[in-house]
Order: structure tokens, then sequence, then C-alpha cells
């Protein structure tokens, strides 16, 4: 089975490279093993980017990323650009991205492996079996407002929260969709207590929540999101909320699942073409040393699969590779387990790859 499909893949700074070398690693053995016809290329985007370039998403990157089925970035930032104009800081280029190929859902599942129940900074009873989805509008609200800036004086700044119904709408459907496959049950995060913007979201997936008679829909506050995710998780299944909102409860999110370096995440477009990268950021501290974990990009590889290519099976089986080399006790530095089954960030991208033969 081939499908002649090009990947693109977006290193970036940081542990960037090595979540990602393993990543293509397992991609390119999948890719093999199924015959999917995918080839792969890579650029450079971020900080490593500027420094070759002078900019962050060098035109030749924007193109290949314009042109690619799917997207697998690593990470962007760090301390050495941190002092550059906002305008050349490597997020730019994340940015950049997103808004140039319209990726306007991110889908940040936050799933427990059973094996690492005992790595989550909550209690076992508390998020034992948790798989939760947030769903993120990410390309309007807050982060792509005009008008944003810094007054002449230097005295203040302002940032605009704007969404359009067309925006909430669209970002609905997939919210509804997602629920629709999984538990039947969504909850929007808005605070239509204070912000006009937000009342117009909860009045938008009011409207739009007629369609999917099938779907029980539920609103909650921000802040009491924020709290019952703490408390109790797993009584959510599907989320959805704005670009600010989202960008904060998913890591919240994150963290119940024992290691942020287990969470892949997916940014697609109305047509399904997606950038997948883990949650992470790019670590700088941990650079260089075999300590990043590499499942979460492994699993971003899965995402892709799954969302851009429907290659379930294919998916299935990298998504199965993890869960079995959890089962036999190997770990990463960030995961809790015994000291003589932690493996470096090579040496996991290695047995993902044993497992899948």
């Amino acid at each position: 089975m081939t499908s002649n499909k090009t990947v693109l893949i977006l290193p970036g700074d940081g542990i960037g490279p090595e979540v990602c070398n393993e990543a293509k690693k397992v991609l390119g053995h999948v890719n093999s093993l199924h015959n999917l016809g995918i080839s792969m290329q890579e650029l450079l985007v971020g900080g490593s980017a500027y420094e070759k370039f002078g900019k962050p998403l060098p035109e030749e990157t924007l193109t290949a990323a314009i042109e690619s089925d799917a997207i697998l970035l690593g990470a962007v930032g760090g301390p050495n650009w941190d002092n550059l104009e906002y305008e050349l800081r490597p997020e730019r280029a994340l940015l950049g991205l997103r808004s140039e190929l319209d990726l306007f859902a991110n889908l940040r599942p936050a799933i427990l492996s059973k094996h690492l129940s005992d790595s989550s900074s909550l209690k076992k009873d508390k998020v034992q079996d948790l798989d939760l989805l947030i769903i993120r509008e990410l390309t309007g609200g807050i982060y792509f407002g005009e008008p944003r800036g810094v007054t002449d004086s230097g005295n203040s700044a302002f940032n605009t929260m704007i969404y359009s119904k067309k925006e909430i709408e669209r970002i609905g459907r997939v919210a509804f969709e997602a629920a629709q496959k999984r538990n039947k049950t969504l909850c929007s995060v808005d605070k239509a207590n204070v912000l006009e913007v937000s009342v117009l979201w909860r009045e938008v997936i009011t409207n739009l929540s007629k369609e999917y008679p099938d779907v029980e829909l539920s609103h909650m506050l921000v802040d009491n999101a924020a709290m019952q995710l703490v408390r109790n998780p797993k009584q959510f299944d599907v989320m959805v909320t704005g670009n600010l909102f989202g960008d904060i409860l998913s890591d919240i999110a994150a963290m119940l699942t024992g290691s942020i370096g287990m969470l892949p995440s997916a940014s697609l477009n109305s047509d399904n073409k997606g950038m997948y990268e883990p949650v992470h950021g790019s670590a700088p501290d941990i650079s260089g040393k075999g300590l990043a974990n590499p499942l979460a990009a492994i699993s971003s590889v899965a995402m892709m699969l799954k969302y851009s290519f429907d290659l379930n099976e294919a998916s299935k089986s990298i998504e199965k590779s993890i869960q079995e080399v959890l089962s036999e006790g190997y770990r990463t530095h960030d995961l809790e387990g015994a000291q003589n089954k932690k493996l470096t960030t090579s040496e996991m991208g290695n047995k993902i790859i044993e497992n899948l033969k």
C-alpha cells in the first residue's frame, strides 16, 4: 500500500532534534513495514533557523510546510533568543505556521498509561485510566487579536481578545464530532461571567449543540475547570475552549499523566492537514544529555498517521509498542521506575522499534 505522502520534519531547538530523531526513526520503520510510501524532508525552524537565516521561519521552511501533507515539529525557543525583538523570537515561527496553514484546531490528549499511574502527581484513584481530550482553538483569540502593542510612552501594553461566530462554530464542530466518536459528552470552557467574548462563545456553542443531539453539552467557567481538572479529572471526556484558556488547561492536564514528556498534540486545518508536536518545550537544560523523553514525539507520529493519513492500523501499532515497552518497565529519566531500566532518548526510540518488529 503506497500513499506518496510527504512529511516535513522541523526539529527546532533544545531537545527538539533529539526527540525528532527518534520519532523519525519510528516513522521510517513503520513506513517500510507497512509500505506506506511516505517521504521525509528536514528543514530548520525557530532559533536554529534564526542563527542561519536571521529569521525564525525562513521562506524555504514555510513553502515546504505549505506543500507537505503533514509536519512533525520538535520544539522551539531557548534562553539564547530571549532578548531578540518580538518578531524574531523562535516562538513566532510556531504562530506563523499555525496562521499560514490555518491550523485552527489543537487536539491535546491527556492519557495516563496504566503502567504509569504511580508517576502522576495525583492519587492513583483520581487518575487511573484517565483518557481526556482537550480541543483548543488555535488561530484566534488574544494571541492573534488586533490591535495589540505597547503605547508610545512604554507605560502600558494592550492585547485584544476577539472571536467571530465563524471561528467559534468551526472549532465547536471539531469538538462535537470528536465527542461523537468517544463518550458523547462535551464540556465547553469559557469566562462568560466576565467576558463578552465568552458570552458569544457560549451562545454559539449552545446553538451548535442542536445539530448534535446525541452529545451531552455542559459549560464551565475556566477557573472552576482548572480546579476540577486537579480535583476530579475523570469527570471530563472532551473539553473545548479558546486559545488562551486552552493553553493553560492543556498544560494542567499534561501533568496529570505523570510527565509532560508523554503527551503528543495535533494542530489541524479543515482538510485534516496537521502539524504534530510533543507538548513539552525545548528544555535546553537537558539538551544533548540523552535525558529527553521521545515518547511524546513518537506518539505525535501515531496521531499523524491517524488524523492526516487515515492509517489507523499503523497508528495503533506505534501506540501498542509504547504500551508494551512501558509494561516491560522501561522508563526515561523523567518517569519513576527502576534505575536499571532507565533508558536514554535513543535507547527508548530503539526499544519502540524493537517492539514494532
